[in-house]
């Protein structure tokens, strides 16, 4: 059962806990990451025997296998993936940063120059739940960013990819796909192949070991984060309904046992309500005994005297996902610093962000949207900058730029202004 707190009775390390994995698995990801450096296609071809049961011919998805598994999708679910496709593309499309120029002074010219990352590397899970929807969330962003390569590495377990996945490949419009997940995919990706290119960043969510192979391989290639378990956080008023908070609490407590969902509330009676609700609605669940220790163990109900001081508990927990079910959601927006993604109102569900609406899922975790952020183009761009100054130019300012250099000791600095004006 959820453990329902009274803010003025708890210390803050009980309200801001959070669970932790205990499997340390460094070790065991080194060894894979190693294997692969030296083997490469032949190292991978016996992680996918040992780990997905998959005896394979090749690693890259033909088109052929790419068209039948689609065939394979009904139109109804591509039909749907396609208009949450345009939401997607939609909302990133505002993301798009401009270089720019600047040449106010006579003889000096300073700018700014935005350049999309060659290639990326999206690793999507296919183990216990396959997620198109990552597919989506990570590839249009790249595709609008104008990053050159894009592939998708997924587990073919038993041989097979989840067609839904290759589904939504094609929709988001991925370059190449390989049947490979795991430690040993991330590898593969970071140092290449004989098959698998390398390529400048790998982003998607994954278990313990590929998070800890992207934590390994980072400074090699670059990562978008290190992602812990899945987390909501509503703060909800005295006249939201029950039985949807407690189904909204439930759309993460479903991802994984050490998931947190917490509800902040200033209403004693909906704290009790959403519990008993939770005790109704869990039994109900595919994933009931996921949901059941993640709420068991993870979950709380935090009672507070205020919907302000509810917003400042979020903020110092700052959750991946954020619900304001409250009234006015607007009213209260300025005072949310430190979120993830927000959802506004009532009629807002979490699940909503993660499938259709448009902004991205993948989200910081663990307190880290204290200083993270959403995945977004900004993740597939790098930015070169440059300076041109005529000889005049540098006549104007080459004393102070020597001076500064002086002060710090770098005299070979400094000689490289003074000498153009020796003469």
């Amino acid at each position: 059962m959820i453990k329902i707190m009274d803010v003025s009775k708890v210390t803050r390390d009980e309200i801001f806990a959070r669970a932790e994995g205990i499997n340390d698995v460094s070790g065991t990801v080194a060894d894979i990451i190693a294997d692969v450096r030296v083997r490469g296609d032949k190292a991978l071809f016996d992680y996918a025997e040992r780990f997905d049961r998959a005896k394979l011919d090749s690693l890259e998805v033909t088109a052929e296998e790419i068209e039948a598994a689609r065939a394979e999708v009904s139109d109804e679910l591509i039909r749907i993936m396609e208009k949450a496709a345009e939401n997607i593309r939609q909302f990133h499309s505002h993301q798009v940063r401009n270089s720019f120029i600047l040449n106010e002074k006579r003889g000096v010219v300073t700018g700014q120059k935005v350049i999309p990352l060659e290639s990326v590397g999206l690793y999507v899970p296919g183990g216990t739940a396959a997620y198109p929807s990552s597919v989506l969330m990570n590839c249009i962003p790249a595709k609008i960013a104008g990053v050159e390569r894009i592939v998708i590495t997924t587990p073919a377990t038993g041989g097979k990819i989840n067609p839904v996945i290759l589904a939504a490949a094609s929709v988001a419009g991925a370059d190449k796909i390989y049947k490979m997940g795991g430690a040993q995919a991330v590898a593969a990706l970071a140092y290449g192949t004989e098959t698998v290119a390398r390529v400048d960043k790998i982003v998607g969510p994954g278990n313990a070991y590929v998070a800890e192979a992207k934590r390994q391989v980072f400074g090699k290639v670059a990562i978008d984060m290190i992602a812990g378990p899945s987390e909501i956080l509503i703060v909800a008023d005295g006249n939201s309904c029950a039985k949807n908070v407690a189904a909204d609490l439930l759309s993460q407590a479903e991802h994984d046992k050490l998931a947190s969902a917490v509800l902040v509330t200033e209403s004693e009676e909906l704290a009790n309500a959403v519990s008993a609700e939770l005790e109704r609605q869990i039994p109900l669940l595919e994933r009931s005994d996921i949901a059941r220790a993640s709420i068991d163990n993870n979950g709380k109900i935090i009672i507070c005297p205020t919907i302000e001081e509810a917003i400042e508990i979020s903020n110092d927990i700052a959750p991946e996902h954020l619900e304001l079910c409250i009234d006015n959601p607007f009213d209260y927006i300025d005072s949310v610093k430190n979120a993830g993604s927000v959802f506004m109102g009532r009629y807002c569900p979490e699940a909503l962000g993660d499938y259709f609406a448009g902004p991205n899922h993948t989200l910081p975790t663990s307190g880290t949207a204290r200083f993270s952020s959403p995945l977004s183009v900004d993740d597939f761009v790098k930015k070169m900058q440059y300076t041109y100054y005529s000889k005049d130019a540098l006549k104007d300012v080459y004393k102070d730029v020597a001076s500064f250099a002086a002060s710090e000791g770098l005299t070979a600095h400094a000689k490289s202004a003074l000498v153009r004006f020796d003469d």
